[in-house]
């Protein structure tokens, strides 16, 4: 996945993740549970995306340095 991708799913992931806190701080205590459980699963998505992400970066400079070895053996 391009990183171009990764960074627009983190930016969706972000925004829904500030749609669940907002509605779990203006929920009454019943709706809470079921409130928190989106959240976390939110936000657990978002660290998901963010680490891909970071992990798509720094692999493109491991890459690229490793291609160079690979083309001396060709």
């Amino acid at each position: 996945m391009s990183i171009k991708l990764l960074a627009r799913d983190v930016y969706k992931a972000h925004q829904k993740v500030d749609k669940a806190r907002k509605a779990y701080e203006q929920s009454s205590p019943a709706e809470r549970d079921t409130l928190k459980a989106e959240l976390l699963a939110a936000e657990k998505e978002l660290q998901l995306l963010k680490k891909m992400l970071a992990g798509e970066k720094d692999s493109g400079s491991f890459r690229s340095r490793f291609d160079e070895f690979q083309g001396a053996r060709r």
